[in-house]
Order: C-alpha cells, then sequence, then structure tokens
C-alpha cells in the first residue's frame, strides 16, 4: 500500500486522539494566514500544534513555501512524511520542526519519530492572529468601537498588547471555541 496523504492523516488524528496527553480538539485543513495555506491537522492543547502531512508521491519541497506560513502561524510544527522524503525533509525543515516518519506495517499506518517540535522562534504575532475570524479578534478586545477595523488592524492592535504565548493560547481557545460550535450545529 503506497502511503498518501488521506491514508496517514487517517492514522494520524486516531495516533494524536490516543496519546497520554490528549489535545482539546483536533482541526483538519485549517485555513491560516488570510487563507493563504491550509494546515493538514492542527492538534488543540494549551497552544496549536500544526502537522503537515507529505505522502510518498507529494513533492516535499512544497514544505519550502508552505512553511513560511506555518511558521509565521504556529508555534510547533511537524512534518509527517514516508521515508523516501527523510533526508531531503532533514535538509529543508527548520531544526525547530519536528519530524515523524509514517511507514506502513502489517497494512497498517505506523509512525516513527525523528525528532521533536521545539519552539518556533518565527512565530509571528500579527500573522498568527489572521487565521482567526474578525468575530474571534473582536472578543480579544472587548470593546466595541473597533467593529468597522479591517483585520490586519485588529491583528497589529492585538499583537502589540500580548507577550507570543498568551497570545498563541488565546488564539488555541478561540479555534477550539469554533470547532466545538461547529461540532454542535
Amino acid at each position: 500500500m503506497r502511503l498518501n496523504d488521506f491514508e496517514i492523516r487517517k492514522a494520524l488524528v486516531r495516533k494524536i486522539e490516543s496519546q497520554t496527553i490528549k489535545p482539546k480538539a483536533i482541526i483538519e485543513e485549517l485555513r491560516i494566514h488570510n487563507g493563504n495555506a491550509i494546515a493538514d491537522v492542527v492538534a488543540l492543547y494549551s497552544e496549536a500544534h500544526c502537522y503537515e502531512i507529505k505522502g510518498e508521491k507529494d513533492k516535499i519541497e512544497r514544505v519550502l513555501v508552505q512553511g513560511e506560513f506555518y511558521n509565521s502561524s504556529f508555534r510547533k510544527i511537524t512534518l509527517v512524511t514516508t521515508s523516501n522524503h527523510l533526508q531531503k525533509a532533514q535538509k529543508i525543515c527548520p531544526g525547530y520542526w519536528g519530524i515523524i516518519v509514517a511507514f506502513n506495517a502489517d497494512d497498517s499506518v505506523k509512525f516513527r519519530h525523528v525528532r521533536g517540535a521545539k519552539i518556533n522562534p518565527d512565530f509571528s504575532k500579527e500573522l498568527a492572529l489572521l487565521t482567526l475570524w474578525k468575530s474571534e479578534m473582536l472578543s480579544l478586545l472587548e470593546q466595541p468601537k473597533y467593529q468597522r477595523k479591517p483585520r490586519d488592524y485588529l491583528a497589529h492592535l492585538i499583537s502589540s498588547n500580548k507577550q507570543k504565548a498568551e497570545l498563541s493560547n488565546s488564539i488555541c481557545e478561540l479555534l477550539l471555541t469554533r470547532k466545538l460550535s461547529n461540532t454542535i450545529c
């Protein structure tokens, strides 16, 4: 069985859900950075952890472009790929990205951790906020006078008043609220 994005994603979600420290929720295909990129799987803990998947036939080089958006939007990022891409992935992925290799064993997808994700030094508070909807950003301000302001303005205003970890936690909580409210509907 060739390991493609779909097969890896299904197994990855099951693996994340079965971990000792379980996420509050998992979001698949989250639009980030004003919709410029789509994160394959995002696990919501106290902060969001982005997982980018590259199957056997995917072009691993796409991570170079996508990675710029992930780097600005998440403090933790992990590439999940196959062994045919491992050597190249280790060269092109920043050292703070985690890398997991997916492989086929007994007709099921298994995973091997190559390196763990570290805190991303390139996280941008302002750009990370562009993952949120305008209404979500407004909830961080708690002041109705900003309702007519554009999202970019709101992102700048919010990011100038919060530390990275605090803002990352707030974004994660708002994504969790979004996920839970979409699940209920």
